[in-house]
């Protein structure tokens, strides 16, 4: 061998390099692989606060769906009239000519309505008078649960012959209240001071609520036994639905040209639509209490990463003097954190929308998961999950391989 050459080394020198993404799976799965029931308990509260997101975003989204598959269903075109009140506070009438006259408007459809009538309704005469239920009386026109959006569940509606006699119908709300289910022959019910015999059940009329709660009798028989003056109280205007804000413009003036500021209109679709807004309201409170759940998550994920750091110096030690850079330390115990947190959120995912699932189910609703849900939900417990870590990583890579071997 010349004396010119050099000596190769026999002893190479360890370069850092990255590590792949097979390699870095095992080692940040390393650390929850051997200590399950820590890690299970630290990404509960991470699970638990994505399964609230997606719930809450999973159940407002299901309930908006349902309520406005419902009004599209009934349709927007419903207005309604009411009597207001005087200048001097007092209830005012509609004019008996009302509903006549509002049918004569071009692109109104469908024209009924339903008159207040004084007493109360019970059961029998022997239930006590203080147990009224909250039940009215209204005298309705024939064509009332069409117009409404409404129809019957058991039974018969009022016709020409049964309007004028003591038959009534009830709304969905009174039937229950007066533990009617079905109908008997010779079915009947206690009403202002005598005997109403039973012809039919409406099902519940979203529209018009205050239906719900009240029986239903002909105007004829109205003024006949309960001595009812005619006046209608409420007029269920259908209008071709590209005009009704035209025809909601006139219908005070027609309804009673003489005084329109006594009659109040109103689009009850519009009413339904405000509350399906409303019930995102509550979004950003119970959204709060799911980052509370997740600020906990995240406490639990730094806990037992920077146990994890503490117990396993040797590991540190050991990989640091084979080789391992400060980076790849890092990595690694980021890497687990992450990975911690991600496998809570996709629990969480997973018990949010099996929550949304089955309570829309009971309800009749749409199931809706917006992507913001369960898109947010991951991408949250990732970045806790790397918030959380990053601190303890740090942590691990500044740990020199001496000092680690020497505290084992």
């Amino acid at each position: 061998m010349s004396a010119d050459r050099p000596l190769a080394s026999s002893h190479p020198t360890l370069t850092g390099s990255s590590l792949r993404l097979g390699d870095l799976a095992r080692l940040a799965s390393l650390g929850l692989r051997t200590r399950r029931m820590r890690a299970t308990l630290s990404a509960l509260g991470i699970a638990i606060g994505v399964a609230a997101i997606v719930a809450v975003l999973g159940l407002s989204s299901s309930s908006q769906a349902g309520l406005l598959s419902e009004i599209d269903r009934l349709g927007t075109n419903l207005l309604d009239v009411t009597n207001g009140q005087t200048l001097f506070g007092q209830t005012a009438e509609l004019p008996d000519a009302a509903p006549a006259m509002i049918a004569r408007i071009g692109p109104v459809t469908q024209v009924q309505y339903t008159g207040a009538v004084n007493g109360n309704v019970y059961r029998s005469p022997l239930i006590p008078s203080i147990d009224t239920n909250a039940l009215g009386i209204s005298a309705s026109s024939l064509g009332l649960p069409r117009a409404v959006g409404t129809s019957l569940r058991k039974g018969r509606y009022l016709n020409a012959a049964t309007a004028r006699e003591p038959v009534c119908v009830l709304g969905a709300a009174a039937a229950q209240l007066l533990g009617i289910d079905r109908i008997f022959s010779g079915e009947r019910i206690w009403a202002a001071g005598m005997w109403f015999y039973v012809a039919g059940i409406l099902r519940p009329a979203v529209l018009a609520p205050e239906i719900d709660s009240s029986i239903l009798i002909g105007f004829s028989a109205a003024q006949r036994y309960l001595d009812f003056d005619g006046h209608p109280s409420e007029i269920y205007v259908r209008a071709q639905t590209s005009q009704v804000d035209a025809v909601d413009n006139i219908l005070a003036a027609t309804a009673d040209p003489e005084t329109p500021s006594n009659v109040d209109v109103s689009q009850p679709s519009a009413a339904l639509v405000a509350r399906a807004d409303a019930q995102g309201a509550f979004n950003d409170l119970f959204l709060g209490l799911a980052a509370v759940a997740l600020l906990v998550g995240a406490v639990g994920v730094a806990n037992i990463m920077i146990i994890g750091v503490l117990e396993r110096r040797s590991e540190i030690g050991l990989r640091r003097a084979l080789g391992a850079t400060k980076g790849n330390i890092r990595t690694q115990f980021l890497s687990e954190a992450i990975l911690l947190a991600l496998l809570g959120g996709v629990v969480g995912v997973l018990a949010g929308i099996a929550a949304t699932a089955i309570y829309a189910s009971t309800k009749g609703w749409m199931v809706v998961i917006p992507p913001l849900a369960w898109g947010g939900g991951l991408a949250a417990a990732i970045a806790i999950g790397a918030i959380a870590g990053l601190l303890p990583a740090i942590r691990a890579a500044r740990m020199s391989p001496t000092e680690a071997l020497r505290t084992v």
